[in-house]
């Protein structure tokens, strides 16, 4: 019997989502409603942020150039709860988050997909059509 060493490796994106604070929907949804003074980032692009994103969300688009610059003006002893479409992008931003000395960083594990798989559409806002 062969043994192909590739089956063995571990996913480099479970490797980082290992070293986070992941929460499954409902955990997030209830960090959402408990935690007092959290800021709610959504680092999806803008244009993906204006069809639909959870209330009260602020975009720092992953994706964007000034998306240093934008983390760096973030306050580290906030509590920052970080999502995006389907977690990479996330998962992404709360190991920059974490590797830059915040200490209260939670993903929400799967994105928005995971979201909508639990919730449908319930809970999250288009944009204005002012906005569009």
């Amino acid at each position: 019997m062969q043994n192909d060493s590739k089956d063995c490796r571990i996913n480099r994106w479970e490797t980082l989502k290992q070293k986070l604070n992941n929460l499954k929907p409902s955990a997030f949804q209830e960090a959402i409603s408990q935690e007092d003074g959290h800021i709610l980032i959504d680092c999806r692009r803008r244009e993906e942020f204006l069809l639909r994103h959870l209330p009260s969300a602020m975009n720092i688009d992953y994706l964007a150039y000034n998306f240093l610059d934008d983390l760096e003006q973030l306050d580290p002893e906030k509590t920052y709860l970080v999502y995006c479409r389907s977690g990479r992008r996330s998962i992404r931003t709360c190991t920059l988050l974490q590797n830059s000395g915040f200490k209260k960083v939670y993903n929400l594990d799967g994105g928005l997909n995971a979201w909508e798989q639990e919730f449908g559409l319930n809970g999250l806002l288009a944009a204005p059509e002012s906005d569009k």
